[in-house]
């Protein structure tokens, strides 16, 4: 038989046959080996990868803490809202669906179609804080990658007119100005946080635990009256508007608790609706601006050498002619022929304001007394309230004072203090010689304050600030129906690239009532008049005595002066105090 044809048969070494055995098996252990070692001692492993792609954590914001006045009317609360993000990669959207999301986002459509193309970012906003009716409408689109968190904004009730004390948060709920800011501690609370499970398309499906709960903030009851600072802040307007003036500030403090019971300034902004908001507007400028306060200051100097046994109320003070050389320089009572130039008494001096009389009263005192008086009533200090910005002022060295700038500082020029400052220092008449601690939150109950001056002293510099607004005085458009008030006037030249402008000028008001039994302190500035009033009397006076006769009214303060009607004075009969 032939061999073509005959399949050859192979025969294998028996040793691969067992080697190829040898490797499955092999493979096999390592595989089980491999198993045991991940689903035994390696478990929080899997778990992690697995847990990935289906749980997550997420933060539970904590509700903003209100603000309220001190009669409970809310100022700021958090309303809940939504914000609306988006995981570009994970996106899939149609373009009628791009359409409708991007009306109900009030974006342009390329905007947003930019925004979900992004490849390079992992995350991103569409839009923040909208409402959450317009959330569950984008929800009901059902866009795969478009995922929604809680969030809240701020609303203020009283817009414009507490926007300066209030101020207003940030996007994220952060407090940007004013008590937002100062107390943003205290409001904020702590996020807290929980575990949930997820599908494929970012909806929770389940509540898992929670992990830390969100611990809301406090509720802060500031010492603000919401009537009285309506009320000042419509009388500030109007003046500021009658007035052509460039801006305007008042303050309203409680004598007996140092409580601020209102605060406003012009210009203003709406903290609900900021998008043109400027700097001008921001500024609170009863903190944060200073000024020269002019002839307001001279009480103090007045109050000065009363303490100290120089003077007497009836001591007779020569400021005739009208002027006063000290080297190069002439002080002027520029009313000289209104005001009775010649002799005449101290409390004459602080009625009608006499430049010279108050200067001559200084130069008789060392000036380390005049600067350590400043100091005590909180001038070149900060007020401490705990409010952004607030302003020091300035108060220079006593051994750097000229002559002539201890002469012109009784008047309060060469000197700068912020509004709630000199409102401050006036609390020192109002309570008998004790200066008053301020608060921006309510306290009720009576401050201790700071001796400066003795209770008899300081009544008798309340009798001569009566005189001040009276019929002969600087300010008797300052006087309010049923009450005594007293109270000093201030205008001065306001200064630019450190020269003093010759038609510029702040204006100023600050005075009590009532002056048997002071109950408020009301501080009141006027930048820039130019409607053709510019004297305090004129512009800031007026002010003065709207508020501190709404006020008192509304807090009940008992009548210690006729109910007659008060009979203002005609043009040129006022007598007008020096700048």
């Amino acid at each position: 038989m032939s061999a073509v044809g005959v399949p050859m048969m192979v025969r294998l070494p028996a040793w691969r046959a067992r080697l190829a055995v040898a490797l499955l098996l092999a493979a096999f252990l390592v595989l089980a080996c491999r198993s045991v070692y991940l689903q035994s001692m390696n478990t929080s492993f899997l778990q992690g990868k697995g847990e990935a792609r289906y749980s997550r954590v997420l933060e539970v914001p904590a509700t903003r803490g209100r603000v309220v006045d001190r009669n409970g009317e809310a100022l700021a609360i958090s309303t809940p809202v939504k914000s609306v993000w988006a995981i570009p990669e994970d996106v899939s959207v149609t373009a009628a669906q791009l359409k409708s999301l991007a009306g109900l986002l009030s974006l342009d459509a390329r905007e947003l179609e930019r925004k979900l193309s992004s490849a390079e970012r992992e995350f991103v906003y569409l839009k923040r804080q909208i409402a959450p009716e317009t959330a569950a409408r984008i929800a009901e689109l059902g866009i795969p990658g478009i995922h929604q968190q809680n969030e809240f904004r701020r609303y203020y009730p009283g817009g414009e007119t507490l926007a300066h004390v209030i101020g207003f948060t940030g996007v994220d709920d952060v407090g940007q100005e004013g008590i937002e800011l100062a107390q943003q501690a205290v409001l904020a609370g702590a996020a807290g946080s929980r575990r949930v499970i997820k599908d494929r398309l970012g909806r929770v499906v389940e509540d898992v635990e929670s992990i830390r709960a969100a611990q809301d903030g406090r509720d802060l009851i500031l010492s603000i009256d919401g009537k009285i600072q309506n009320l000042a802040f419509g009388a500030l307007k109007s003046s500021v508007e009658a007035n052509r003036a460039k801006a305007g500030a008042i303050v309203v403090l409680d004598v007996r608790t140092g409580e601020v019971l209102a605060l406003a300034n012009l210009p203003t902004y709406n903290p609900n609706n900021r998008a043109r908001l400027t700097g001008a507007q921001l500024r609170n400028r009863v903190m944060t601006d200073s000024f020269e306060p002019g002839s307001t200051l001279k009480p103090f100097t007045v109050g000065l050498a009363i303490e100290t046994g120089r003077i007497t109320p009836d001591t007779m003070i020569q400021t005739a002619p009208g002027t006063l050389t000290i080297g190069r320089y002439t002080i002027h009572d520029a009313h000289a022929e209104k005001s009775g130039a010649g002799a005449m008494t101290v409390a004459q001096v602080i009625q009608k304001s006499s430049n010279v009389g108050a200067a001559k009263i200084a130069l008789a005192m060392p000036r380390d007394e005049m600067h350590d008086l400043f100091k005590r009533v909180g001038f070149g200090a900060a007020p401490r309230l705990g409010f952004p910005g607030e302003a020091v002022g300035r108060v220079r060295e006593a051994k750097t004072w000229r002559p002539v700038e201890q002469a012109t500082m009784a008047y309060g020029h060469g000197i700068s203090v912020s509004l709630i400052q000199l409102a401050r220092a006036y609390t020192v008449f109002a309570r008998d010689g004790e200066l008053a601690p301020l608060s921006l939150v309510k306290t009720g109950v009576p401050a201790a304050g700071a001796r400066v001056f003795s209770p008899e002293v300081a009544r008798a510099l309340r009798a001569m600030l009566e005189a001040a607004v009276q019929p002969g005085g600087t300010a008797p458009r300052a006087r309010v129906v049923g009450w005594r008030v007293g109270g000093k006037t201030g205008t001065a030249h306001k200064l630019e690239n450190g020269a003093y402008a010759a038609h510029k000028y702040v204006s100023s008001f600050v005075g009590f009532a009532p002056v048997s039994a002071p109950r408020l302190v009301i501080a009141v500035m006027v930048d820039e008049p130019s409607a053709g009033q510019y004297y305090g009397g004129q512009v800031a006076a007026p002010v003065f005595s709207q508020v501190m006769q709404g006020a008192l009214r509304l807090l009940g303060a008992p009548h210690d002066a006729p109910l007659a009607p008060i009979e203002l004075p005609g043009e040129g009969d006022e007598v007008k105090e020096n700048t």
